[in-house]
């Protein structure tokens, strides 16, 4: 039976996503770390009768404390631009296809090869079996070669859209009259979920991403096949 809280935490599928775990993780050791000394420090303020009511300044202490919070900045900020630098670079694509956003399905282009097209819509649960997932599944999901560097372009056919999967770290706007791109590569093969995060009308939440990653030998007899 298919939850929400499933497809929320499916495992990385990217190394982009991976780094982005890394990250979640390095940030959350430095927030605990200063809330357990921030909650130290109070507690020993309280509990401590020493006081010294002629003190007006401390200079080194006052130096003390806008000098570590510039650093634990710093240790957060500089992994933080490596990953934005990261997801938003594209190392010579091995494929292009491209994504159109509409109310409320998506469209899909493979003009790499011979013109592949078709459309996607969420697959009505009387029309799914015991292995399908209800609300998630599509009637055409996305098939893309594993290990391979690739290139998606994404726009709208009518109002903002925007297609993200959690588990390969992407989520790119779809917006009426301009195109934009991202990179994804899938580093296992599997089935990867998401949905339109963009609040686009009424069936909002009705717009399924599905994407099976595939080795490339049967990639290209996909390709040959359709």
């Amino acid at each position: 039976m298919a939850t929400w809280g499933n497809y929320m935490m499916q495992d990385a599928m990217s190394s982009i996503m991976e780094q982005m775990s890394f990250f979640h993780d390095h940030t959350i050791m430095i927030l605990i770390m200063i809330t357990v000394m921030v909650a130290y420090i109070m507690t020993s303020s309280m509990i401590n009768k020493l006081i010294n009511r002629n003190l007006m300044e401390g200079q080194n202490i006052e130096l003390i404390w806008t000098i570590l919070p510039a650093i634990t900045l710093m240790f957060i900020a500089l992994p933080s631009l490596r990953l934005l630098y990261l997801t938003d670079e594209i190392y010579n694509p091995d494929m292009t296809f491209k994504v159109i956003g509409h109310q409320w399905y998506w469209s899909y282009e493979y003009s790499d090869f011979k013109s592949i097209e078709f459309d996607s819509y969420m697959k009505p649960s009387k029309e799914m079996n015991s292995s399908e997932f209800r609300l998630l599944d599509v009637d055409n999901r996305v098939i893309l070669p594993m290990n391979s560097q690739i290139r998606v372009l994404i726009t709208a056919a009518d109002v903002l859209h925007s297609w993200a999967i959690p588990s390969l770290g992407v989520k790119i706007d779809a917006i009426p009259g301009r195109l934009n791109q991202g990179a994804i590569n899938i580093n296992r093969p599997g089935l990867m979920f998401g949905q339109c995060s963009e609040i686009c009308g009424a069936n909002h939440s009705f717009m399924p991403i599905v994407v099976e990653s595939i080795s490339m030998n049967n990639f290209i007899k996909w390709i040959n096949e359709s």
